[in-house]
């Protein structure tokens, strides 16, 4: 006659090995359907009760040999494993866009300078310290982002992991940033000082631009936020622009996601489908947009200091959504693409960008070209990379320093617009609340 197969798994027996008297381990459970579970007092002297499911007869304890040994005997008991420790694994936006690819093949965007209008950014994270090369405040309220969206979006684009062991990098850890502050406390702003930050931004040499704020639709071709934005493509600067939360409805994007020589960006949650609340096309003028997707929902990165926006996962990150995500996970990809080819031009790398993209079967003006995707992209370019992903090194801890702010020098005027440029943080607040 066979024997009866153990119960305990070949771990635990493992384990069980290696322990004597009254060393405890931790266990799980499994018991037959409807039983009541975690109910041993006979194994008071090596038995520690902690934690039974409701979803499922298992139950949870700490156990000597002895009582492992023991409990093997109930004719309720199916199985009883070793609790083991789980590990935190890379958030999912980089891998779903295939950067750690790139990044195997050494890419991380060294070299490459991006400027983030929006709230400021913290100088101070461990992410993001000593990486910002220049602050320019517009606003009147100082560099310190006192809100939190550009400190995430800051994140999203170039942060290191460093505060969290790597598992919440940026897409192009090793670009330097430039901060540039075009609204307030509350997110909100005017035309006018986004136009100025896109101009000093510009006159500073960046090479990226990433503008994750907007005014509401349908907007067309025609505003001076709009050909701002153009000129910068003119003058060679790569502007990646969120087109908004103010979807599901056509013709939802504002500027300056309409104009046409930004690269504009869409939504996806984490299974590639278009975010409900990503703004569509067409424009007001009939053109499609956005261009192309990429991920924007439950997005985990930085945190400024003393900041509460979002849902907080620590004292270093915050949980955010909002096509404000996407927009600088863009940028960090176009920071990739010319770390490899610096040559590239605007129009270029926008269009290597759509041409690579993977189609999602939607709507053109709810998907553009479909999702980005860092391995197409750079078959697309003629860039080689490795057959498997890798995560690059950290990078040691740098202190805290501080750049010398830009003092904003007097100018001609700049025609302003009438009312209000409001970042897409308050329609993000509105649309996602939890």
């Amino acid at each position: 006659m066979d024997s009866p197969r153990r119960k305990i798994t070949g771990q635990l027996l493992r384990s069980m090995s290696a322990v004597r008297g009254e060393q405890e381990l931790p266990i799980i459970v499994q018991y037959v359907p409807h039983r009541q579970v975690l109910r041993h007092a006979e194994f008071r002297a090596g038995w520690r009760e902690s934690y039974s499911y409701r979803l499922a007869p298992f139950g949870h304890a700490h156990a000597t040999r002895e009582a492992i040994i023991t409990l093997e005997q109930d004719a309720d008991v199916v199985r009883i494993y070793q609790d083991s420790p789980v590990h935190a694994l890379l958030d999912a936006a980089p891998t779903q866009v295939g950067a750690p690819f790139a990044w195997a093949a050494g890419l991380t965007g060294a070299g490459v300078s991006l400027a983030i209008l929006d709230t400021g950014i913290d100088p101070r994270h461990p992410d993001l310290a000593g990486r910002i090369v220049a602050l320019y405040d517009v606003t009147g309220e100082g560099e310190t982002d006192t809100n939190g969206h550009g400190t995430h979006c800051a994140g999203i684009a170039a942060g290191t992991g460093r505060a969290s062991g790597g598992l919440y990098r940026g897409i192009a850890p090793g670009l330097s940033l430039l901060s540039t502050r075009v609204l307030d406390a509350y997110g909100n702003g005017m035309m006018s000082d986004v136009m100025a930050g896109i101009d000093w931004a510009v006159a500073r040499g960046v090479q990226i631009i990433s503008l994750s704020l907007g005014g509401p639709g349908p907007a067309v071709g025609e505003d001076p936020l709009i050909e701002i934005c153009n000129a910068a493509v003119e003058a060679g600067v790569m502007v990646c622009v969120a087109a908004g939360n103010t979807g599901p409805g056509q013709m939802t994007i504002g500027s300056p996601g309409a104009a046409e020589r930004v690269l504009t960006v869409g939504a996806v949650d984490r299974q590639d489908a278009i975010a409900s609340f990503s703004s569509r096309g067409p424009t007001g003028d009939g053109r499609i947009k956005p261009d192309i997707v990429l991920p924007g929902a439950d997005i985990v990165s930085a945190r400024a200091t003393g900041t509460t926006l979002g849902r907080v996962v620590d004292a270093h990150y915050t949980t955010l959504s909002g096509t404000s995500m996407a927009c600088p996970l863009a940028a960090g990809l176009c920071a990739l693409a010319l770390e490899a080819q610096p040559g590239l031009s605007p129009d270029e790398l926008k269009r290597a960008l759509m041409d690579s993209a993977i189609d999602l079967g939607q709507p053109a003006n709810a998907q553009g070209a479909g999702r980005g995707d860092a391995r197409n992209l750079f078959a697309a370019l003629g860039v080689a990379l490795p057959a498997e992903p890798a995560m690059p090194p950290l990078p040691p801890l740098a202190e805290p320093v501080t750049p010398t702010p830009t003092v904003p020098t007097p100018g001609p005027e700049t025609p302003q617009a009438p009312g209000c440029l409001v970042g897409w943080l308050s329609s993000l607040r509105r649309t996602h609340k939890r």
